[in-house]
């Protein structure tokens, strides 16, 4: 994307109703007013919250959304220029169940009070296999530890992913921590017992990985099923 698409799209962003941007030190300075109020200062409901962190173009929240009109979602990415898209359609067919805010995610507990995140979805996020990335890797402990913070008990984080390695280590790391995956599948469409919400929602590269004859894996968990 070229440099003047980036810059028309922050503008266009600065103009959504749907869309959300604090700045890092208004969150560390604990000012942000949504803050444990996104029910009823942004949705105006007691509807769940479900929230997509690393959400790309926002083709899952929104789908999601358009599924679920009784769930709250909230798509998470530092790139407006990517999320944009989402939010522009989103606006288009008038759903208001659906926000994206630009942030970085580890700190996302200064954006959500203790629980009152229902769901967590990782849809295809980077695997960042180098070693040294691993600080970057969304479900190592520190991530953890972060969303077990703002989720309800009941509680489910989501990863859908085309990285057999991803799955394996986030099963790994969920055996550290004591914890038993509620569903893990390695190639979801080949055993489709997996929920509605992951089979029948598919990205655009999502769709690219399985013409290649790639195997989408899906794994679900809950902080409190030890």
């Amino acid at each position: 994307m070229g440099s003047k698409n980036k810059l028309k799209r922050f503008i266009e962003n600065e103009t959504f109703s749907n869309v959300i941007q604090p700045t890092r030190e208004e969150l560390i300075s604990n000012k942000f007013h949504y803050k444990g109020n996104w029910n009823n200062l942004y949705f105006k409901n007691k509807n769940p919250i479900v929230v997509e962190l690393g959400c790309g173009k926002g083709e899952y929240t929104v789908s999601l959304a358009k599924s679920n009109p009784k769930t709250n979602y909230i798509g998470i990415d530092i790139k407006g220029a990517r999320f944009w898209r989402g939010a522009k359609t989103s606006l288009k067919e008038k759903l208001d169940n659906v926000v994206f805010l630009r942030t970085q995610i580890e700190l996302i507990d200064l954006v959500f009070e203790k629980n009152e995140v229902q769901e967590i979805w990782l849809t295809f996020p980077d695997p960042q296999i180098k070693f040294q990335r691993l600080k970057h890797r969304l479900t190592n402990p520190f991530f953890l530890k972060l969303y077990k913070k703002i989720l309800r008990q009941e509680g489910l984080v989501h990863l859908k992913t085309d990285s057999e390695f991803l799955h394996g280590y986030t099963l790994g790391v969920l055996e550290s921590f004591n914890i038993k995956p509620i569903f893990s599948n390695h190639n979801i469409y080949k055993n489709n017992n997996a929920p509605f919400d992951v089979i029948n929602i598919k990205t655009h590269y999502e769709k690219m990985f399985l013409e290649s004859n790639k195997n989408i894996s899906y794994l679900c968990f809950n902080f409190f099923n030890e």
